[in-house]
């Protein structure tokens, strides 16, 4: 086993832990650890919540949820020799959940997705499911199941959702000032446009007093993807993946958590990956230079890994950019395309005894594929979204005799 750089006592806090992590993008959070380009090793992580959610039967958890404390990450990791302009090459080599544990928190033989309310967060189709919503999911090797969706079994794709470099100064006032004039166009939106930077619940590694006041004023929120990486969500970086990071500061300190056991594309519900805490092994290297040899100045690229389930029959939903409530155009509007595609099979789903919730929920959990299939053909966008039928344990394809409906239980609730 590759050496434990970052470790992570699962019963106590991110707070607590002898090399506390952070939550806060800032290049002035000093490093717990320092590693040499060519090293292998561990990198132990919190749920992202800090242990917010429980394995139970009510979504009041995920309704309440502290946000000002997400996403908790390991780290930074310094790397040795790393400069401004350079390429950190990041290998995953495993990944998975805390390992010999059954327990009481995510990653501990089970995890959950979350639904959450608009109020709070929201998610993809927060218009149709104000509401907070949850299922637990039941971990068997790779596979998972839920008492709260009963039906389905799935392999999942395990992943990070959220790893990245530090920016620097510069870079991180610009993240503040542009998602600060994009709050600004409307101010009083829920959920809101973007997350400014704030004090409360802010933790940056050892620092305390004046330093950690400064980082939560002036520190970046983790929630969206940015130049540095950050919550990308891609449930492609799984075991096998290479992902090359714009290096921005001296070291490049990198760190990240946010574990997933599997997620669609979109992860559309906000917390609709299958949540959890666990471990993560990296190989690094660097390319000197690499951002400008490579012309790569905006975004990390990343080589997708090689292990992931092999599904091979689909249903596969449609979406067009039209508001079919007021029957409305927009020009071609990939992200409401995708939308209808999510709704179109959340309505399928229900006619075999689904809540609509319970579909939700399961399209942000299981390994479903999200394409942008047509961008050209004025003025609709088009977008698919494909289901494993394999994932069920009965037939969800369309026949003379009508969809198979039968009681399907129900997801963890709110109320």
């Amino acid at each position: 086993m590759p050496e434990v750089v970052f470790s992570v006592d699962q019963a106590r806090s991110m707070r607590d832990q002898a090399a506390p992590g952070h939550n806060r993008w800032h290049p002035d959070i000093p490093p717990a650890v320092t590693v040499r380009p060519g090293a292998e090793f561990r990198v132990e992580c919190r749920e992202w919540t800090d242990g917010q959610i429980g394995n139970n039967d009510s979504a009041n958890d995920v309704r309440d949820v502290n946000l000002s404390v997400c996403h908790m990450l390991s780290g930074p990791i310094a790397v040795e020799g790393a400069e401004p302009g350079d390429l950190l090459v990041i290998d995953i080599l495993d990944i998975g959940p805390v390992p010999q544990a059954a327990g009481g928190l995510p990653g501990e033989g089970w995890g959950y997705t979350g639904i959450f309310a608009k109020q709070n967060g929201g998610g993809f189709l927060t218009d149709q499911y104000p509401d907070a919503y949850k299922a637990i999911w039941d971990f068997h090797g790779q596979q998972a199941t839920s008492r709260h969706i009963p039906g389905v079994r799935f392999t999942g794709i395990t992943h990070p959702g959220l790893f990245g470099t530090a920016p620097s100064p510069d870079l991180l006032a610009r993240w503040n000032t542009r998602e600060q004039a994009l709050i600004d166009t409307a101010p009083q939106r829920v959920p809101p446009l973007a997350l400014p930077p704030l004090g409360e619940g802010v933790l940056a590694g050892p620092l305390g007093g004046q330093d950690l006041e400064r980082v939560g004023r002036e520190g970046a929120r983790t929630v969206p993807p940015r130049e540095n990486g950050g919550n990308h969500d891609i449930k492609n970086f799984s075991r096998g993946a290479r992902v090359f990071y714009p290096v921005y500061v001296p070291g490049a300190l990198f760190s990240g958590g946010d574990l997933h056991f599997s997620q669609g594309d979109g992860e559309i519900t906000f917390c609709g990956a299958i949540e959890m805490g666990g471990f993560i092994d990296f190989h690094v290297d660097l390319i000197k230079g690499g951002m400008a040899k490579y012309g790569i100045t905006t975004n990390p690229v990343f080589l997708p890994g090689n292990v992931e389930p092999r599904y091979s029959e689909f249903m596969s939903f449609i979406g067009i950019s039209v508001d079919h409530d007021t029957d409305t155009n927009y020009y071609n509007d990939a992200t409401l395309a995708y939308r209808n595609a999510c709704l179109n099979a959340i309505e399928y789903l229900k006619t075999f005894g689904y809540s609509g919730a319970q579909a939700y929920l399961l399209l942000g959990a299981a390994p479903v594929e999200g394409r942008v299939s047509g961008v050209v053909d004025i003025p609709n966008a088009c977008c698919t979204l494909y289901l494993p039928t394999e994932i069920f344990d009965f037939d969800i394809r369309p026949t003379a005799e009508g969809p198979r409906k039968a009681d399907r239980g129900s997801c963890a609730t709110s109320g």
